[in-house]
């Protein structure tokens, strides 16, 4: 089968064209430079060169800030770039996969959300890949939505400096006595590595829909930081940052769990606990 991947150079996009050429299928591997998922006639004629069996699009604005201040660019990527997907997709016949982030929803539940869940996202990140949703429920008739949670890879995060955060804190690490990280925001951290397995199974699979698709625990991001220290043996002190001590300048959930349900109902659930996926990363 021929998988196009959007995004073929990014931190996700490269674990997904591995992870598909690992089970035989024909990876078109198609950058940034190649396909701008907000130019509707360039994705047409590209998509209907390449003639591809799956898309899976892995691109998208994603710095936080960077799209509460500038929500239109972000709307165009993250929301108007999966509908240009999803119309191709449909006039092809092929099925889209499409990233989403568990920042649609506001935290409020104060448990794992499961796929049936009211999204109510926050910021305009949120809002736009919300969008994006939308879109590719509409158009798209062989969909998956594949929604996750603090991804870090291999593969340099562009968007953040190269550093995903176990880099950010290693790196930190070895630079500073002292090392602070809020503990206030609860997440399920996970491998690009595992993701892409799972976005690879799903491509041959047939029951479309919305997944969530995270690895299995939660923690804060002091935690995770912690567990990082922990596993590389890091100089420097960890401690917990105060109430306010990082003011965040854009509205986050402070609980953003996801629940694997769809993935668990369909026997399909390939995510160990995060603890041991970051094991695996750190070798």
């Amino acid at each position: 089968m021929k998988i196009a991947v959007i995004g073929a150079n990014g931190q996700l996009g490269t674990d997904v064209c591995r992870a598909c050429a690992a089970l035989g299928d024909e990876v078109a591997p198609l950058t940034h430079a190649e396909l701008e998922v907000g130019n509707a006639d360039g994705v047409a004629r590209t998509l209907r060169e390449v003639r591809p069996g799956v898309i899976v699009n892995t691109s998208a604005m994603h710095h936080v800030e960077d799209c509460e201040s500038r929500p239109d660019q972000a709307f165009a990527v993250n929301g108007l770039g999966a509908r240009n997907l999803a119309l191709v997709a449909g006039d092809l016949g092929a099925v889209l996969i499409h990233v989403s982030t568990d920042y649609v929803f506001d935290g409020a539940k104060q448990a794992p959300y499961v796929e049936t869940d009211l999204p109510r996202p926050l910021n305009v990140y949120g809002n736009t890949k919300l969008a994006g949703e939308h879109f590719v429920r509409s158009l798209a008739q062989k969909h998956f939505i594949v929604r996750t949670s603090a991804l870090y890879g291999k593969s340099p995060c562009r968007a953040k400096g190269g550093l995903n955060f176990v880099e950010l804190m290693l790196k930190l690490g070895r630079e500073r006595e002292e090392v602070r990280v809020v503990d206030h925001e609860i997440v399920s951290p996970t491998s690009t590595a595992e993701l892409s397995e799972q976005i690879a199974r799903l491509a041959h699979f047939d029951g479309y829909g919305t997944y969530h698709a995270t690895a299995e625990g939660s923690c804060s991001w002091y935690e995770f930081a912690r567990e990082i220290f922990r596993l590389r043996g890091a100089k420097a002190r960890l401690a917990a940052a105060g109430p306010g001590e990082f003011p965040a300048k854009t509205p986050r959930p402070s609980y953003s769990v996801l629940e694997n349900k769809a993935l668990k109902d369909h026997q399909l659930n390939g995510f160990g606990s995060w603890q041991r996926a970051l094991r695996c990363y750190l070798g």
